[in-house]
């Protein structure tokens, strides 16, 4: 059998953003666009199976890109047996925010045969799964506006609206009227090389006309 991958499309927007720079460890300091891994967070929220795997594949930035500044008390410790008092480890830190964000996102569904499945099948997983039915739950789900989890927008406090469009066939607004290079951004964390603590893989960004391509997690673009 022959298994075909299915790209499908979501708005997703919000009043606040933050796609935290990982090489900037005391203030948060957001990348100026959504990272890939944002996107994959926002589709697995909406739908996800150990059969599936979205693989984004591009970026519409529709909003120009705005920037906030936000002071907030955050506590320097982690939770453990022993008791945290909140006064003691409090501390005031800066974030450097997204503002008013709205973007277009494009993944694939991909279908993972039982075979090559990390996680071990159960006694309902058949290797003549017909794909098909994975993508109409996922049209199902994000066109009625249900999730597992609410999307958010980098972190959880940045909740996410979202709506499933097609770009074939829906009145869509164009793309900002912007191009940068938007230097390296964190792609995503690699899972399949260690479950536990995966390492991080990084992509150069560069924006046309408020576009992002973004390459598959196998191409050479992708640096590790």
């Amino acid at each position: 059998m022959i298994y075909t991958d299915k790209e499908f499309c979501l708005e997703v927007w919000g009043p606040m953003a933050c796609f935290t720079r990982p090489e900037l460890k005391v203030e948060r300091v957001s990348y100026d666009v959504i990272t890939p891994s944002a996107v994959r967070a926002v589709f697995e929220a909406i739908f996800w199976k150990p059969a599936i795997h979205w693989q984004v594949t591009k970026i519409e930035v529709l909003n120009p890109i705005k920037w906030t500044s936000v002071r907030r008390n955050e506590v320097g410790a982690v939770a453990s047996k022993t008791p945290i008092f909140i006064e003691d480890k409090r501390q005031q830190k800066n974030s450097l925010m997204l503002r008013d964000v709205r973007y277009r996102l494009y993944a694939k569904l991909e279908f993972i045969p039982v075979r090559n499945r990390k996680q071990k099948p159960d006694e309902n997983d058949h290797s003549d799964e017909n794909p098909a039915k994975y993508n109409a739950m996922f049209e199902r789900r994000a066109g009625k506006g249900q999730c597992f989890t609410q999307p958010y927008l980098g972190t959880r406090e940045c909740s996410a609206a979202f709506k499933l469009v097609n770009p074939e066939t829906d009145a869509l607004d164009a793309p900002i009227s912007e191009s940068r290079d938007l230097g390296i951004m964190l792609y995503d964390m690699d899972f399949e090389t260690d479950i536990k603590n995966p390492p991080a893989m990084f992509y150069r960004a560069r924006m046309e006309n408020g576009v992002i391509i973004v390459p598959p997690k196998d191409s050479e673009e992708i640096l590790r």
